[in-house]
């Protein structure tokens, strides 16, 4: 991602959703050729020159300073997550020689840990948001109609996000598409800021941009926002509706992955229909969604063929 280049992105789009009379400055009741506070209104508010900042906007400036960083966040009304984005954003690691992404892998341990919860859906994902492994019944909430074993090859692994854009099926899985579309592409641009040298996140967000209309219009928003719990609301074709909090944790073994748990209130309709999934995935039944039985993951919901090298090597790798 071209750091300075989303710097400016980023400062242009807050600016754009602050008018003067919202930070206390006069309109004079003039008509704006842009939305917004102008760039000199901001420097005002920021206490720096229109020229530091408009070089800083045009991604001509990289050394700004924290106090500097701080009041432009506070003139915008920054939250602590875009806070720290803006952060991510004007101080961007030294570039390092691009290497070929290697294939992530799962613990044998972790496997075992979200296997050992047959009645909590559950799913383990890299930074990218790369299925790495799901139980049954994570994978029957989620995805019913992929391949169980998909994960498992990095050539055809499956990504929520591209899933959430691409793939018919998962969109029509949410309540509310947008709302989810949006949480996640905010999410994304959180990991995108701190890992700028991410080629394979690269890759993926370029992909999105030039296959979904719908991805580009909310890229060129940039939201920002860090999402580990929450609620879902879903509509699965086998067992209906579903209102689930969920809890993303991020394991402490160095490796950036982190699990994604889902769960309902005990006695709930959303509990007692997890209940009904666990059981018909038991069973052997209801993993399929749409056509009745899995296929196997396609280029819309994996990860287009990303480190397939290590792939022909075996499909899970020892921990």
């Amino acid at each position: 991602m071209d750091t300075p280049t989303a710097l400016g992105a980023f400062l242009r789009t807050r600016r754009a959703q602050l008018q003067p009379e919202d930070v206390g400055l006069p309109s004079h009741g003039t008509r704006r050729r842009v939305p917004g506070l102008r760039r000199e209104e901001l420097a005002l508010l920021a206490g720096v020159s229109i020229t530091y900042y408009t070089h800083l906007e045009q991604g001509q400036s990289t050394n700004a300073s924290d106090s500097v960083l701080d009041a432009l966040a506070r003139a915008l009304r920054l939250t602590p997550d875009e806070h720290a984005h803006l952060h991510d954003l004007a101080r961007p690691p030294r570039a390092k020689r691009a290497a070929s992404p290697r294939p992530a892998y799962v613990r044998d341990t972790t496997r075992r840990l979200i296997g050992a919860m047959p009645q909590v859906p559950a799913v383990v994902l890299d930074g990218r948001n790369d299925v790495l492994a799901w139980n049954a019944l994570g994978h029957a909430l989620l995805a019913g109609h992929l391949d169980p074993a998909s994960p498992d090859d990095p050539a055809v692994r499956p990504n929520l996000t591209r899933m959430l854009f691409l793939d018919p099926l998962t969109r029509d899985l949410y309540t509310d598409w947008k709302k989810e579309a949006r949480v996640a592409l905010a999410a994304l641009r959180l990991v995108a800021g701190r890992h700028p040298e991410d080629r394979a996140l690269a890759e993926l967000i370029g992909s999105l941009m030039l296959r979904s209309p719908d991805f580009a219009t909310l890229w060129s928003q940039h939201p920002v926002r860090d999402c580990t719990v929450g609620t879902k609301s879903l509509h699965h074709p086998v067992v209906g509706p579903l209102t689930l909090d969920f809890e993303s944790l991020h394991l402490t073994d160095g490796t950036n992955h982190r699990m994604l748990l889902y769960s309902a209130p005990e006695s709930s309709p959303s509990d007692a229909a997890l209940r009904m999934l666990s059981s018909l995935t038991a069973d052997g039944a209801g993993a399929g969604r749409g056509t009745g039985k899995p296929a196997s993951a396609g280029a819309d919901a994996g990860s287009g063929g990303e480190g397939g090298q290590e792939a022909q090597e075996g499909r899970v790798r020892p921990s």
